[in-house]
């Protein structure tokens, strides 16, 4: 067996914690490990492992395990866990973000692309960076004013923004270095995933296939100046235009119609995983837009390169071999769900594999040299295909599910059996730690549907039909098996994403708002903190004079209309879902700090609304209800009562109501990230927006 960053395996769990021991034993001592002013670069993340009290890139290092070798807090004493302290983002969104800590400082990202440096021993802020992201890009957003998170290279400080600049900041000031743009945010792109950095690169995505219009790519930028290195399309535009690429003109032939009239789709939002072994980028594409192949693709055909991983030369962009996933898709499904590398014992040889939990249901185990598929095996229930055809690696389909002739009640939904929120893989027990997802949709073509570019183009007609429940649990997977080994159920479906250790621990948080710790050998719970905020974030653990502590960020937001049309079950349902990062460590106690309890619907008559006098009649709150659907709803629900991070506009106090002119149309609230949308609906148009709102509420007080 090989030994090191890469290539890990269960089947030796002596020598595997020979090794620990070792790297256990020297993690302190400062000739091997020196807490310097070294940078960090590329050999410093490639030797990772070895530097356990540091949390240097995206996934813990390269290969992207979220598995720390420390032990200092284990399953024998993780109930003496504690609060160390805590710190409060100003602004409203969702958090999920994670945090980057190195020598003593942690760099994290919060809403609207905000960049924090915190001393990691006590919390304290050291800078603060806010891009200027316009407030109004929110209605571009599909999922959030969120960000996955920064990366850290040669003294530079690298996150994406909202309105999709590359941003490089200084990072001991917190000052520009220098900035960007990646794609026009006008039409819909968007970042809101962790660029990768190696080898003088650094490398983002973009969001955004939900409008119309958007084609997705990857782009390598030089770090230390910004400058472009290449840019890697992952679907065809138009063959009147000539293809960038021979993978490009290979992909053309697998559409169909004038999908480049739709942008195609395919923004490579979230995974890029760098392999220094292999010397390969592999890079998780997303879903087509619109959705519906039917209509982006009438022919059929595969959609090359959607929902697929891509594995690129780093220093060319050239396509060295791909699996796409999910051929033809049209569901919403992608690839862009977290890969973790690592070596498996199958079938009695060393493997050096790349595994994937995507939307669509299977759990993939995939040669990362060749791309070839080993296995593969559903890790929740799935309806639209029966299982894998190992010989093509292509999942057999049911063909109703395609939905074309008539409706699919279908699971995954869109939503995914896994979606953004990080796996983890601990070597010790050779499983995979899955935030694990039963969703369910209503799929039907939408006959109506019109293209308009820069708006939400999906091809799937809506619909109220009621679907079976879905839930949430955490799940161990065996993955050289195929096999659930354990699983945790959850109240709700959308929870954080996950830690290992070798202190034989498994953390996550809950939407609920608890943060607990299980045995990972069997998922007994042996320690939970209620914080009240419910948490989708995921976490990590560092070590600062002889302390390890574990962090994690709370806040909710993220996934279908920012602010959460539901409140979050249990505790959390009490209070304003504000964000907050938390940390822990044995045998600390801090308490936890104040929390705003949620607003109550008013009683209309205790608001005094009569002095206002706001119109009341049919037509002008029909007008009011349109208005608020094209402007707020994406933000505060369709029906104003968004349970979230953002708020509800039917528990506004009496002061909100009296200076809703103020809050809408100059901007009083901008700064906590409430756009100014003076330029965009006229008093009259806010007048009747707030009309319909307190037609809510007092339709809420009767019932």
């Amino acid at each position: 067996m090989k030994t090191g960053n890469q290539t890990y395996s269960k089947r030796y769990p002596l020598l595997f914690t020979s090794i620990l021991i070792i790297v256990a034993s020297c993690a302190d001592d400062p000739e091997i490990f020196p807490a310097s002013e070294s940078v960090v670069n590329t050999e410093r993340i490639m030797a990772a492992a070895v530097e356990p009290g540091n949390w240097l890139t995206h996934g813990g290092s390269y290969n992207e395990l979220r598995f720390s070798e420390l032990d200092q807090i284990n399953r024998e004493n993780v109930d003496r866990l504690g609060l160390a302290w805590s710190y409060d983002f100003s602004m409203r969104g969702g958090v999920q973000a994670t945090p980057l800590v190195v020598d003593g400082i942690m760099y994290l990202t919060g809403p609207w692309s905000t960049v924090y440096s915190m001393d990691a021993r006590t919390g304290e802020l050291l800078w603060q960076y806010d891009p200027d992201v316009p407030r109004l890009q929110g209605l571009k957003l599909c999922c959030g004013m969120v960000n996955r998170g920064a990366a850290l290279y040669e003294g530079k400080v690298y996150v994406g923004t909202l309105d999709a600049r590359l941003i490089a900041l200084d990072k001991e000031t917190g000052e520009l270095v220098w900035e960007t743009v990646t794609a026009d945010a006008d039409i819909g792109y968007s970042i809101t995933g962790a660029p990768r950095v190696f080898n003088g690169k650094v490398v983002i995505g973009n969001g955004g296939a939900e409008f119309g219009g958007v084609r997705g790519y990857v782009t390598a930028y030089d770090a230390e100046t910004g400058d472009q290195l290449w840019r890697t399309y992952t679907v065809p535009g138009n063959p009147a235009d000539g293809f960038e690429s021979d993978a490009m003109e290979y992909a053309a032939e697998t559409w169909t119609g004038e999908w480049w009239k739709f942008g195609g789709g395919g923004t490579a939002w979230d995974s890029i995983v760098y392999d220094p072994e292999l010397d390969l980028l592999y890079v998780g594409v997303g879903n087509g837009s619109p959705w519906n192949r039917l209509v982006r693709s009438p022919d059929g055909g595969d959609n090359l390169f959607l929902a697929s991983i891509m594995a690129l030369d780093p220093d060319t962009g050239e396509l060295v071999w791909y699996y796409q996933n999910t051929p033809g898709e049209t569901w919403d499904f992608t690839a862009t769900q977290p890969m973790i590398l690592t070596g498996l014992e199958i079938n009695g040889e060393e493997r050096q594999v790349l595994m994937q939990a995507p939307k669509n249901g299977f759990f993939y185990v995939l040669d990362r040299a060749t791309g070839e598929l080993i296995s593969a095996e559903p890790f929740v229930p799935v309806n639209w295909a029966s299982h894998l055809d190992m010989e093509t690696g292509r999942p057999v389909e049911l063909p109703e599910a395609r939905y074309e002739d008539a409706p699919f009640i279908m699971t995954p939904s869109h939503l995914g059996g896994h979606n953004w929120h990080p796996m983890s893989f601990n070597p010790q027990t050779g499983l995979v730690y899955i935030p694990a997802q039963v969703t369910w949709r209503r799929y039907a073509h939408d006959t109506e549907f019109a293209f308009r570019e820069g708006e939400i183009a999906l091809g799937v007609a809506s619909s109220r039909e009621p679907t079976p429940p879905s839930s949430g649990h955490l799940l161990a997977w065996d993955p050289v098996e195929q096999e659930e080994r354990w699983r945790v159920p959850r109240e709700d479906m959308l929870n954080g994403g996950v830690l290992s250790s070798a202190g034989d621990l498994v953390f996550q948080g809950r939407g609920s708002g608890e943060f607990s710790a299980y045995d990972a050998y069997n998922g007994t719970l042996l320690w939970e903190y209620s914080s009240g905020l419910g948490i989708i974030a995921p976490p990590v653990t560092y070590k600062i004079d002889g302390t390890q502590y574990v962090t994690v960020a709370a806040g909710w937001g993220g996934m279908g209309p920012m602010g959460r049309i539901t409140a979050p079950p249990g505790e959390a349902s009490n209070y304003e879902q504000r964000g907050r990062v938390m940390t822990f460590a044995l045998d600390h106690d801090e308490p936890r700090p104040p929390l705003s309890p949620s607003a109550k619907i008013p009683d209309p008559d205790e608001l005094d609304l009569d002095v206002l006098g706001l119109p009341d009649d049919t037509s002008s709150l029909e007008r009011g209800e349109t208005l608020f659907a094209a402007s707020c709803s994406h933000c505060h629900g369709p029906t104003g009562d968004a349970r979230g991070s953002m708020p509800s506009l039917l528990r506004m106090p009496a002061e909100s109501h009296q200076a809703f002119q103020q809050i809408v149309r100059q901007g009083i609230f901008e700064p906590i990230g409430m756009p100014d949308f003076g330029e965009r609906l006229s008093e009259e148009e806010a007048t009747l927006i707030h009309a319909w709102i307190i037609s809510e509420i007092e339709a809420s007080a009767d019932n």
